[in-house]
């Protein structure tokens, strides 16, 4: 099933290598794989290079254990001139426990050209899903 343009769903094992001396995942793994999906989603959606300009109401809401599976979930909230807003959450997983979002975030991407300079966004270049 693929999923529409301008979202994207991730799963990532916490492993011990993921893990801060609590055993749970460090918060710098949990960025830099919010990031991804924040990437990945804006990429989708706008077919162009990417880069992050910003991160901001990243919110750690809970521990994840080693051992647990990570959720990220990332979607495309806004769409202006160069620059969009990513939202991504995480939920743990784990066997026999409910999903529990542990982590959510606002990432804002730019478009840029092969040099790295922010381009316009073409309305024309963004996939819609149409209904059957």
């Amino acid at each position: 099933m693929t999923s529409p343009s301008g979202t994207v769903e991730l799963r990532e094992l916490v492993l011990p290598a993921l893990a801060n001396h609590h055993g749970t995942l460090f918060a710098g793994q949990a960025l830099q794989l919010l990031a991804k999906a924040a990437f990945l989603a804006a990429r989708s959606l706008v077919h162009r290079e990417i880069v992050m300009a910003g991160v901001s109401g990243l919110d750690f809401l809970a521990p994840v254990p080693v051992g647990h599976q990570l959720l990220l979930r990332a979607w495309v909230s806004r769409v202006g001139r160069s620059s969009m807003t990513v939202c991504v959450t995480a939920l743990a997983d784990a066997p026999g426990l409910p999903l529990e979002k542990v982590i959510q975030g606002f990432f804002e991407m730019v478009a840029v050209d092969p040099s790295g300079r922010p381009v316009s966004i073409d309305c024309s270049d963004i996939q819609t899903e149409t209904s059957p």
